[in-house]
């Protein structure tokens, strides 16, 4: 029987979505990405080869696997075409694989521009966005005023809608940003150029997604950033523009609530934040000065903590069970994909956050707003590590004591199965305890 899997970040993002991805693939017919945009970065090493993939699902180094971009992404030409570009070179035939929704919203050059004028303005309270524009285009889809894929397929008309939403964006950079405004002509001969390799590409993704459910074919869904920053869930105005939580697969492909049989939560075994907003249990050390916590040294050098989207420093962290259980709750996690475990290797003492101190009481789940979190204290437990490699290990029986008693202690403070455990970067370096679309 077929089943259909969706992948999700349970933390801030980074998590390792990409490497499970691409290694669960080969028992699947398609892989789909359901939203986000070029914003997202996953890594995937496999033999020692690291590939950076930002927009084109994962699955696209599995030969057999078809992969589809759903229409809860924003799509930027330019990025694509890049992306493409890259993986010819390294002998990968992207694009007789990859199929986009008409539906997808266009990230166009003014996006851009709004999105770094606007950080700009906001100085010190910026959000800390990728700079890429996806928020201002998913505000234009949602206004309705934005160009989609589809639009591309009447190229006459694509034009002339150009120029009314440019008139709108270009004032806005203008009067109010102080920014300089974008060329229509300059625009205009860069998208139709653009057109020409996206157009064979488009495909009615939906109706592809339920073409291989009655096919009785294998779909794994590929989510992007993680659970924490979802525009509704997450910890608001430090989000992003989109669902990131598995409900993000429902809206943004097209399939129905019914048709996900399991979900596949991705857990660092500590945890990070790339750009601003709230973090109780970080351990603040700055890569530049060399400057801070000795942990979060550890955890940041040895994890090789820099964004694959934009180089960023990622901020690191003791594990939080606090927002994890809330993340398990709200995408119904079937079960855990715990990564990166090795990176704990040295450590003579780990700490787990079970609880938050707020306001003179402890608290078990997350505060309601971004204040909230900046107040919390959190309350840990303490382990023994294990200071011995873990990097490979090939079963769990294997794994010292006390790298076990982690990883239980994990699953009864979630009340979740690890059934995936990553022991190292590479493709190979991984332990399945149980395969999502085994029955």
């Amino acid at each position: 029987m077929s089943k259909n899997v969706v992948i999700i970040g349970t933390q801030w993002g980074d998590e390792g979505k990409g490497k499970v991805v691409d290694l669960i693939t080969d028992k699947v017919s398609s892989v789909v990405r359901f939203q986000g945009g070029h914003n997202a970065g996953h890594t995937l090493v496999i033999d020692g080869k690291k590939t950076v993939l930002h927009l084109i699902p994962s699955g696209i180094l599995r030969d057999n696997v078809e992969c589809l971009i759903g229409h809860g992404v924003v799509l930027s030409m330019s990025a694509l075409i890049k992306e493409l570009g890259e993986l010819d070179t390294a002998g990968v035939d992207a694009v007789s694989r990859l199929k986009i929704s008409p539906g997808c919203p266009l990230i166009m050059p003014y996006h851009v521009a709004l999105d770094n004028a606007r950080e700009a303005k906001r100085g010190k309270s910026a959000i800390g966005t990728t700079g890429n524009g996806i928020g201002p285009a998913y505000e234009d889809k949602v206004a309705r005023r934005g160009l989609r894929v589809g639009d591309l397929l009447d190229l006459e008309s694509f034009a002339e809608k150009l120029v009314e939403v440019m008139e709108y964006h270009n004032f806005a950079l203008s009067n109010y940003y102080g920014a300089e405004a974008l060329d229509y002509d300059t625009v205009l001969a860069e998208a139709l150029e653009q057109a020409k390799t996206v157009i064979p590409m488009i495909t009615d993704v939906t109706e592809k997604i339920h073409q291989h459910i009655a096919n009785n074919e294998n779909i794994l869904f590929e989510g992007a950033q993680g659970a924490l920053l979802d525009i509704d869930q997450g910890t608001y105005p430090f989000v992003t523009s989109s669902n990131t939580t598995s409900g993000g697969a429902v809206t943004g492909s097209g399939v129905g609530v019914t048709d996900i049989d399991y979900v596949v939560g991705i857990v660092k075994a500590y945890t990070t934040r790339v750009g601003g907003g709230p973090f109780p249990t970080e351990l603040v050390y700055d890569v530049e000065t060399d400057k801070g916590d000795s942990i979060g040294k550890v955890l940041g050098t040895i994890g090789r903590e820099f964004g694959a989207t934009t180089g960023r420093q990622r901020r690191c962290g003791w594990l939080d069970m606090v927002t994890l259980n809330r993340s398990f709750n709200l995408n119904a996690v079937t079960g855990i994909c715990l990564t990166k475990l090795d990176v704990l290797d040295t450590l003579d003492t780990i700490k787990i956050c079970t609880a938050y101190e707020l306001n003179g009481k402890q608290i078990t789940t997350p505060p309601y707003d971004a204040q909230g979190y900046a107040d919390a204290e959190p309350v840990y437990i303490e382990m023994p590590g294990w200071q011995t490699s873990t990097i490979g290990t090939d079963s769990f029986d294997s794994l010292p004591q006390q790298a076990q008693d982690y990883i239980h202690k994990i699953e009864e403070l979630s009340n979740l199965p690890v059934d995936i455990l990553s022991t190292g970067p590479d493709r190979d370096e991984t332990l399945i305890l149980k395969h999502p679309f085994d029955e």
